[in-house]
């Protein structure tokens, strides 16, 4: 049967004889587009013997095309299967292809490539030599050859969709955090049934210069002075310059009377408030003033000293970030109404300071990152190139410090230092911030500088603990708190609370403390935490396993009591503060 039903057109049977096409011989109505083989017998020559030879011809081809119609089942059948082994067979040469892409050990090859239609392209901003970041973020799940794939859960992790890794100069961009737009953020976003009963704000200074010079180089060029129509600027910045007389009625406790409140040298001195800095926390209180004076109505337009609650260290940079948050944040504002109290710890321990093990696992944590820079060979061969651009020994280099005084060039857009031996470019930045980025991770891992950070800690956040505790019960003092603090305030805060992706703190961080009642039952208070505007509560060790147990939208203040009370002080086998502070871990 299969001899006798070809294909369409001129072809070869199977007997190596010429076939022809059975359409070229039946009428219209008859004509299904097949192939029929020619006899065996040759042709006869004779006028009798051509007609009945084509009389059994299309005898043949009337037979075919019968048995077809009425075996249309299994014709459909063959269609049928014959499709399902095509589809099989690309699903297997998909699979083969994944997987040479992938290489042997899991890892990308040079398989894929930026022009691939698949991927779209997201730029990070340009670095100081034009070139970009790029980043491949796959646009939608696909197949090779262009077959688009099903949506399925994935069971294992996407190669292509790691995240990629850190970009110094991106990261650098961040830390600068120099003011273009207004500032935005999540704080004060709950139910609607929720009030907001108070708010606790921990700050980091705005941008400043440098604390270390690099030895034989000019200092960079920066006016600290305040101007209002030199950029970065604000609405509110030639209101502030102008109260500057009337500053001095607010109430500074002891060292703070000797600060001026207004940055004010032409020439920066070493770690002076800039003009950037002042604009920085001019912005965050303006965002908090629209979402907790404007829309919680936090504090009433005559607030009184006794519902705000102010500490500063004795830097200038702290007290004067401090004001100019306060400044944009308060309704009618009154400079004779702020009462700023003078910390002076920079981890805000006040009258507990006092932690011989705190100060312990301070040193592990230096040897952790002595260990690991003497281990880059590429980071030492920069710090020795440096030196020699400069004229300095390596050793005296390293001992100033120059990312700071680097990172305030790279933000202010000032050209890196040069001498008669070169110039330090961006190549010897880079290297130093990635290593400051391997840093951050190798912390993380190790785990010291987190016992640290919960025993340095501790004290703030008891204190906190203990106002809002108050408030809760109904007292209306100290409703909204502000902490201008430092870089090494923030830091161990975000370890302490167990938020693993907290990137270090940038100039005019913010990290805030919500605490909230629930307008169904009165009984239940509830805790968010934010930074810079991110909620990250349910990343904190003491709420990640809230969310995926509990109908609850936020975190209970008790899991946030219980942890600065008791379970902060299980890592150090211990159960209590003092305890943890003098007990030796051998």
């Amino acid at each position: 049967m299969l001899h006798e039903c070809g294909g369409e057109g001129e072809t070869r049977g199977i007997d190596g004889s010429d076939s022809l096409t059975a359409s070229h011989h039946l009428s219209k109505g008859e004509r299904v587009g097949v192939t029929v083989s020619a006899p065996h017998n040759p042709q006869p020559h004779t006028l009798q013997g051509r007609v009945s030879w084509r009389t059994s011809h299309n005898g043949s081809v009337k037979m075919c095309v019968t048995m077809l119609f009425r075996s249309r089942f299994l014709f459909l059948l063959a269609v049928a299967a014959l499709l399902a082994v095509l589809s099989l067979s690309l699903q297997f040469s998909a699979t083969v292809r994944s997987r040479v892409s992938t290489g042997p050990a899991g890892g990308r090859t040079r398989e894929r490539r930026v022009e691939d239609p698949r991927w779209s392209v997201r730029k990070r901003p340009k670095g100081r030599n034009g070139a970009g970041a790029v980043h491949l973020i796959p646009a939608a799940q696909s197949k090779e050859d262009g077959m688009v794939a099903k949506v399925r859960k994935r069971i294992l992790v996407d190669l292509y969709t790691a995240p990629p890794r850190l970009d110094p100069i991106y990261e650098a961009y961040q830390y600068c955090n120099v003011p273009n737009k207004t500032d935005h953020g999540l704080e004060g976003h709950a139910p609607p049934d929720y009030k907001l009963l108070s708010v606790h704000v921990m700050i980091r200074h705005g941008d400043r210069y440098p604390l270390y010079a690099i030895p034989k180089t000019k200092p960079p060029p920066i006016d600290c002075t305040l101007v209002p129509n030199r950029k970065p600027s604000h609405r509110l910045l030639e209101n502030f310059i102008k109260n500057k007389n009337i500053a001095s009625a607010c109430q500074l406790d002891g060292p703070l009377n000797n600060i001026a409140l207004l940055p004010s040298h032409a020439v920066c001195e070493m770690g002076e408030l800039t003009q950037i800095g002042v604009v920085q926390h001019l912005l965050n209180g303006e965002h908090l003033h629209e979402t907790y004076i404007k829309k919680h109505k936090l504090l009433p337009d005559n607030w009184t000293t006794k519902q705000l609650y102010v500490e500063s260290t004795g830097k200038s940079r702290t007290l004067q970030s401090g004001l100019a948050l306060l400044y944009s944040l308060l309704p009618k504002f009154d400079w004779g109404k702020i009462h700023i109290r003078y910390q002076w710890s920079t981890i805000f321990c006040s009258n507990n300071c006092d932690c011989p093990m705190r100060n312990h696992y301070l040193e592990e944590e230096q040897r952790r990152q002595y260990n690991l820079r003497v281990k880059n060979s590429l980071l030492e061969q920069t710090y020795i190139d440096m030196a020699k651009i400069v004229g300095i020994p390596t050793r005296r280099l390293r001992a100033a410090n120059p990312i700071d005084s680097l990172l305030c060039h790279f933000c202010h857009n000032v050209s890196f230092p040069c001498t008669e031996n070169g110039c330090i470019n961006l190549n010897h930045f880079k290297v130093i911030k990635a290593h400051q980025l391997e840093d951050e991770r190798d912390r993380q891992t190790k785990k010291l500088y987190y016992k640290y950070a919960l025993l340095a800690t501790h004290p703030i956040l008891n204190q906190t603990v203990t106002r809002m505790q108050r408030i809760a019960q109904g007292k209306r003092d100290e409703i909204f708190t502000l902490y201008s603090a430092h870089d090494v305030t923030v830091a161990p805060l975000l370890s302490a609370l167990g938020i693993p992706d907290a990137s270090f703190p940038r100039f005019g961080a913010r990290i805030i403390f919500e605490i909230w009642k629930n307008g169904k039952d009165k009984r239940q208070n509830f805790i968010r935490i934010l930074y810079n505007g991110n909620d990250v509560t349910f990343q904190t060790s003491f709420c990640s396993g809230q969310k995926a147990h509990s109908k609850q939208l936020l975190c209970p203040f008790e899991n946030f009591l219980n942890f600065v009370r008791k379970d902060m002080f299980a890592v150090f086998n211990s159960t209590n503060y003092y305890d943890a502070c003098h007990r030796r871990v051998f």
